[in-house]
């Protein structure tokens, strides 16, 4: 696909099929992840992984009951880690560009994972302790996504986008 059309193409997917993803689909959105742009080049996050019944339940409960999540065949939570860009950027590196490159990473596999023909939905809502405790994760890093990944088994249509007159400020001298 082009990227103007993998953008379009781009749905939150709460519905998923059992079919599992195929290995080379996972690895092509895996190394998406790890070209992600992110401050200084320093990839300030971590990635988790999420393949165990067990493990998506606790996620479901962590993410405020979104019981979509464990139908999922395979789960990432994205995670900041604010101290791999804190000795070149100190205080800005912990606060802001671990968060960035995260999100990025994530919004990077949110659009392979429409390249690959699957879908997913960007979860936020979520208590951090409790992804950490189900996921494994340590205190350090701080989870700011969670994507459920899979074949869709809905075709939501698009929503409604604010108009460009609206949401683009020309900045004049």
């Amino acid at each position: 696909m082009e990227f103007l059309e993998v953008v379009q193409k781009r749905r939150s997917i709460r519905a998923f099929k059992t079919n599992p993803i195929e290995p080379a689909k996972l690895k092509a959105i895996l190394n998406a992840i790890n070209l992600s742009p992110s401050a200084g080049n320093l990839q300030a996050y971590e990635v988790y992984q999420v393949n165990q019944p067990q493990v998506k339940s606790a996620l479901a409960q962590a993410a405020f009951m979104q019981t979509f999540i464990v139908d999922a065949p395979v789960i990432l939570i994205f995670c900041a880690n604010p101290y791999r860009s804190a000795d070149r950027y100190g205080e800005r590196g912990i606060q802001l560009y671990s968060v960035q490159d995260a999100t990025i990473a994530c919004t990077v596999a949110h659009l392979a994972v429409t390249d690959q023909g699957l879908g997913s939905v960007w979860i936020g809502a979520f208590d951090p302790g409790a992804v950490r405790k189900a996921a494994s994760i340590p205190d350090s890093l701080l989870p700011v996504a969670i994507l459920p990944i899979g074949y869709p088994a809905e075709n939501p249509p698009r929503r409604s986008r604010r108009s460009l007159k609206d949401l683009i400020h020309l900045v004049e001298a």
